[in-house]
């Protein structure tokens, strides 16, 4: 038997509770699966049916991840990782809090952030797959936050921690690199790329930095640079974020020696596209003409190799600058968001072959949706089948099969795909069959969508582009509710979501004229009582007031007549 199987039915024969940390999901639901069936095979009295059945409803219908959990749960044990929907992991949590939980298997999900009543921590593994490294073992900053889950001083007077080795020689490694060894250095993540561009062009934008000598002012203060001690260095990826802001319209920088018309001039050129481009309609100012062609180098131009310049360049944020800032948008990806958002403009109007799947592909292609349903080996040829299929309505050019960018560029096909089987309305057991992708994470991926469908959306309005802003609306609650085009109308209504929107549909009720048309009685059988009354007010007709269950209406009692 595995010793975290046996370690977990020591701590219940204890009457305590554990946690088995393990290294992927697939591992703790399957250890999970095998301690509650151990508890089964001891003639154990649990059957806990009624918390199985609650949470195994909170995904309709139940998918094989919900009733592999309920099958846990009968015997008050459960799995714990971020593939479960968020009512599933509060019923786990909750549960075990209340101490109705024996043991809960989890990934890492569980280590920091949580105060539960935990005598026993078991980690199964002290090691990890990374697609750089293959098996590694963890930092061991992250083996004290799972150790530390155990003996929390609110529950337990002393707690254990259990490391299992495979033998005598990995004993005494992890001896060594666990329990004596020293937590690493912690670093900033300021000079990280996508942090930098948001967390720079953020201050511009809040003017919170109004030019060169605030900005190296604001960021000499920081923990960055207190790390790095190299200002000159700092300034030089300063910079370079500065410069990719400026090429890629965001900010302006202007000279103090420019004159107060210059300055007024070159911000036109950047916050009133619009109103110039209505002037002429060849004129180059016009920001988004060509698909956000750069900046030729002119006086203002940010010298990278020149750090220590003695002009103090003011920076303001264009008007599409504070957007992308408000949106909270990483700048790489709103400057390739609008590219593409060019490109397929240039199809509507060349009548080019435009879909959903253009802008799923889209929306799936950046560094927020990230990580992106990745391809196994077995499934090249069906995600090769995908892009051909849609090749034509794609918004950006399949890259060389030796780019580096290659595998994220098809991972993103496969994410577009499932996110085109969602708005056919497939059921999420399905999607889980054919992409491997779990209840929760279906809905950290749609939230994800829905925000960056939103940015579209905002970002078009900053272009002036109402036909391509109306086909993102639609989309946008397309991907929401998970429904086809033509039950878009339906869903206006309160109380109607993607079943019953598809039921009102399959019983040739199709629009709000259908409903209107419709009796309030034929609309109680299809949606019940309540809502079928709800529905006819919300339509601004006259509702009677649905029949009490188990009398018939205008039926009296007999002690009205006493």
């Amino acid at each position: 038997m595995d010793p975290s199987i046996k370690l977990a039915l020591q701590t219940i024969k204890e009457n305590k509770q554990a946690i088995v940390f393990c290294s992927s999901r697939a591992s703790a639901e399957k250890t999970a699966e095998d301690i509650a069936k151990q508890l089964k095979k001891q003639n154990n009295s649990i059957n806990n049916t009624e918390l199985a059945d609650k949470a195994s409803k909170v995904v309709s219908p139940p998918t094989k991840q919900c009733k592999r959990l309920a099958l846990c749960l009968t015997q008050n044990i459960a799995f714990h990782h971020s593939g479960l929907a968020a009512k599933q992991k509060a019923i786990v949590e909750d549960t075990f809090r209340d101490r109705k939980i024996s043991i809960i298997c989890s990934t890492p999900s569980l280590a920091i952030g949580l105060s539960l009543p935990v005598f026993r921590v078991i980690l199964k593994s002290l090691k990890r797959y990374s697609p750089r490294f293959g098996m590694d073992w963890i930092p061991v900053l992250e083996y004290l936050q799972m150790a530390g889950r155990a003996g929390r001083p609110e529950y337990e007077k002393f707690g254990e921690a259990i490391a299992i080795a495979k033998d005598d020689f990995q004993k005494n490694e992890i001896y060594h690199k666990y329990v004596l060894g020293e937590p690493e250095e912690i670093y900033s993540k300021l000079n990280v790329e996508p942090v930098l561009r948001m967390y720079l062009l953020s201050l511009i934008s809040s003017g919170l930095i109004k030019d060169e000598k605030s900005m190296k002012s604001f960021f000499s203060k920081t923990f960055w640079a207190a790390q790095y001690d190299d200002m000159d260095e700092l300034e030089s990826t300063m910079q370079k974020i500065l410069n990719m802001l400026w090429r890629w319209r965001f900010i302006t920088i202007n000279s103090e020696e420019a004159s107060k018309e210059n300055e007024e001039d070159d911000e036109a050129n950047f916050t009133a596209a619009t109103k110039t481009a209505k002037k002429s309609s060849n004129s180059s100012t016009n920001l988004f003409q060509s698909g956000l062609n750069l900046l030729k180098p002119n006086k203002f131009q940010v010298n990278e190799n020149n750090t220590n310049t003695s002009n103090n360049r003011s920076l303001r944020s264009t008007s599409i600058g504070r957007r992308v800032s408000e949106l909270y948008l990483d700048p790489l990806t709103a400057y390739q968001l609008i590219k593409k958002l060019n490109v397929a403009k240039q199809k509507k109007k060349t009548s080019k072959e435009l879909t959903p799947f253009s802008y799923l592909q889209m929306i799936s292609h950046t560094l927020e949706m990230r990580p992106l349903l990745r391809i196994k080996v077995k499934e090249q040829n069906k995600i090769q089948s995908h892009l051909l299929e849609h090749y034509e309505a794609l918004l950006e050019q399949e890259p060389d099969q030796f780019d580096l960018d290659y595998d994220e560029f098809m991972n993103s096909i496969k994410t577009a795909a499932f996110f085109q089987r969602w708005i056919e309305e497939e059921k999420e057991e399905t999607l889980l069959e054919d992409f491997g992708i779990r209840p929760g994470e279906i809905r950290a991926k749609l939230e994800t969508a829905n925000w960056l469908i939103y940015a579209c959306t905002e970002l078009l309005k900053e272009l002036n582009n109402k036909e391509l802003r109306s086909d993102l609306i639609k989309l946008r609650i397309r991907v929401k509710s998970g429904v086809k085009e033509e039950l878009l109308t339906l869903l206006k209504l309160r109380g109607i979501g993607r079943k019953r929107a598809r039921k009102l549909h399959n019983n040739n009720i199709k629009d709000l004229r259908d409903l209107k048309a419709i009796d309030q009685a034929s609309l109680t059988q299809l949606l019940g009582p309540n809502l079928a009354k709800n529905i006819k007010e919300q339509l601004g007709q006259e509702a009677q007031e649905p029949v009490k269950k188990g009398k018939r209406k205008g039926q009296m009692g007999l002690l009205k007549y006493a």
